[in-house]
């Protein structure tokens, strides 16, 4: 399928946040995937990646996850001075204001006319984390995580009760976990600590843990890994497909 862009600004209770809005051509509605960011925002890769799953017939929404720190449509750099700057975001923003930014994209999907069927959730890194924190909201009904950081350290600004690991309980869509065996950024330790939380919890999800290092969905840089890229894009679209319409 073609796929067709448009840029929308959907007002939540701490501003507007600029949204890219993905959509299949041929289609005037369909079921919609949240895609995530990592913190550099809407990159090339990321818009890339969105556009795979608007051409398997959903409609994916993009938001920008730090909208209330930065101007409308900024994109941060791979490098030093963006790694700085998009960590610096991610500690000053409260985990709960992800929960409202959600909320407005739900809201919107209700009331936009594009969207029919179920709503899911989809993100990379720190856009992992904030998949599976929106599966918290009751309307979505399947995540797919990859690599989320920060759910096992309980690091993002939260209270205790308020942190995702805390709640994880709540959710009651489908989720998957997906993770690299050598990623720095969720070692053993902190895998081990969720997945013994998820074993002795009711919901519903599924884990994978392959051989890759952080970030190996992103086409730009060496961790790049196009096949396991393709075979998640392919997990993720059946998970949705199954869940969604």
């Amino acid at each position: 399928m073609q796929v067709r862009s448009e840029i929308i600004s959907i007002q939540t209770e701490t501003g507007p946040m600029r949204t890219v809005q993905f959509s299949p051509v041929g289609l005037d509605s369909a079921a919609t995937i949240i895609f995530y960011s990592e913190i550099f925002q809407l990159t090339a890769p990321i818009m890339r990646s969105a556009q795979v799953l608007a051409g398997h017939g959903f409609n994916v929404l993009v938001p920008e996850i730090f909208h209330e720190f930065n101007p409308a449509g900024t994109v941060l750099e791979y490098d030093e001075a963006g790694k700085d700057k998009g960590n610096a975001d991610k500690w000053q923003k409260p985990l709960t204001s992800y929960d409202s930014d959600v909320a407005a994209l739900i809201n919107y999907c209700h009331n936009s006319g594009t969207s029919s069927g179920g709503i899911g959730v989809m993100g990379v890194c720190i856009g992992g984390h904030l998949a599976c924190r929106a599966a918290l909201n009751p309307a979505i009904k399947a995540a797919f995580c990859l690599y989320a950081t920060d759910i096992h350290s309980d690091t993002l600004p939260a209270d205790p009760k308020e942190q995702t690991f805390a709640r994880l309980d709540e959710i009651a869509g489908e989720i998957h976990f997906i993770w690299g065996k050598q990623d720095p950024h969720v070692p053993r330790d902190g895998r081990l600590k969720l997945y013994q939380k998820l074993n002795q919890s009711a919901i519903n999800y599924q884990w994978l843990e392959v051989n890759a290092e952080h970030a190996f969905m992103r086409d730009e840089g060496e961790r790049y890994d196009p096949a396991l890229a393709l075979e998640m894009y392919q997990k993720a679209v059946a998970l949705f497909h199954r869940t969604l319409r």
